[in-house]
């Protein structure tokens, strides 16, 4: 048993509520439980509304395991607590009294909660797996209208988990979308390994270099492989030594510095995702695309951004994937796989926000596109597959994984709706 899970039982009413009485015998007619304070300190609820033998009542609302836990936490010393009407316990053990002596009404709810409630919430909490998917056998039985609005959802709940860090770099740019763009694309071309490297390098170029580079390939790779610290005088290879060159003119003249940006990581990647082959693709994205952000906001399906993306690298990387090695020539072109690991993570993100901004709250657009887009392949994904959970779309796999991440792997089954259905089973 847990206070969580009492805090639950009370705010949706799941328990008997008609014939209530305190630990004093005293009558309890609930008209409002109060509005739940999970974020703050202080009492648990906040504006509830009751009726205890005739009298009116307004105030909070604290919720305990036991009516002792009230002194253990040191309530009777807080001030925020003089305005508490009913201790809500699962078991009553002492009374509670206020500063002029008076005592605190109690109810003891276990003897209110029907026993449905209590074995489902037993069989969700208490299996004995960490970070494992506490209904897992129950899963398939989910119906289908429940797991589908559950997974709109808590897709929409990673979406805008995704916006926090846009509405971050919008600030700091003082809404320049085409340097919000720049920077969560980098990031994102670095994928997990790299992603804050990339991001670091980013936040170390002013876009407007960039924009002074733009009709130079090479311009654009000195730019980036010398603000990531991948340049080096002892490279014997031409190109290498053209691009050292560039390098050290540009950061002259632009006074660059290259002393925040974290060191990039090649241990443990596949060559297709070395962050030299990476930042070869960036630079060639943008060599290619002058006015990447309007093109961003026109499309409207991924095909589009399928054509706007394919594009490979120059001919030195088409046989290298470090500087100081040749390798066999290789189309390096962006892959579709990749291409929708940025739409999920970088486009959509950024094309959500920016409709925010000019007022279209509709969240059509995006439904539209993430549902056209695969699902990723993970372990995540694989798991709930196992489970014969269906994942048709991008928009299923992301919902999945903020369930797993966000809800499974925090035993936070009283916020899910599907933790909520099994624990109501029997009343449905």
């Amino acid at each position: 048993m847990t206070e969580d899970f009492l805090q639950y039982l009370w705010k949706f009413k799941k328990f008997k509520f008609s014939d209530l009485e305190t630990t004093n015998n005293e009558s309890i007619i609930l008209q409002h439980t109060g509005w739940h304070n999970e974020l703050h300190s202080g009492p648990d609820f906040f504006d509830a509304r009751l009726i205890i033998e005739g009298q009116k009542w307004a105030g909070t609302i604290e919720v305990h395991l036991t009516s002792g836990d009230w002194y253990v936490h040191n309530h009777e010393n807080d001030p925020a607590y003089d305005n508490v009407i009913l201790h809500v316990v699962w078991e009553h053990d002492v009374d509670i009294f206020r500063k002029d002596n008076t005592v605190i009404p109690t109810l003891e709810l276990k003897q209110y909660v029907s026993q449905d409630i209590l074995s489902n919430y037993k069989e969700l909490f208490y299996k004995g797996e960490k970070n494992q998917i506490a209904c897992k056998k129950e899963l398939k039985d989910i119906p289908d209208f429940i797991l589908s609005g559950w997974q709109e959802r808590l897709y929409l709940e990673r979406l805008e988990s995704k916006t926090v860090l846009i509405s971050e770099l919008l600030k700091e740019s003082a809404n320049d979308w085409e340097v919000v763009l720049f920077k969560m694309l980098a990031k994102n071309f670095g994928l997990k390994t790299n992603g804050e490297a990339f991001l670091s390098l980013a936040n170390s170029i002013n876009f407007s270099i960039l924009r002074k580079c733009i009709n130079r390939l090479d311009l654009i790779e000195a730019l980036f492989f010398g603000q990531a610290d991948l340049l080096d005088y002892e490279m014997n290879d031409a190109y290498a030594m053209h691009l050292n060159n560039e390098y050290a003119y540009i950061k002259n003249k632009f006074k660059l510095n290259n002393t925040g940006v974290l060191p990039v990581q090649f241990f443990r990647l596949r060559p297709s995702n070395f962050p030299t082959i990476r930042l070869a693709q960036l630079a060639m994205l943008y060599f290619k695309n002058k006015n990447l952000f309007q093109d961003v906001i026109r499309f409207q399906t991924p095909e589009k951004f399928y054509e706007l993306f394919k594009v490979g690298v120059s001919n030195f990387w088409t046989n290298h994937y470090t500087f100081n090695k040749e390798s066999k020539t290789v189309n390096k072109n962006i892959s579709k796989s990749f291409i929708d690991l940025l739409l999920i993570n970088t486009i959509i993100p950024i094309k959500f926000v920016y409709q925010r901004s000019i007022g279209h709250e509709s969240n059509e657009e995006v439904f539209d596109m993430i549902t056209q887009i695969s699902s990723e392949k993970n372990s995540i994904i694989d798991n709930f597959t196992a489970l014969q959970i269906p994942i048709e779309n991008a928009m299923h796999s992301q919902a999945m994984i903020q369930l797993k991440t966000i809800y499974c792997d925090k035993n936070a089954c009283l916020r899910c709706e599907i933790g909520n259905f099994l624990l109501n089973k029997s009343n449905i």
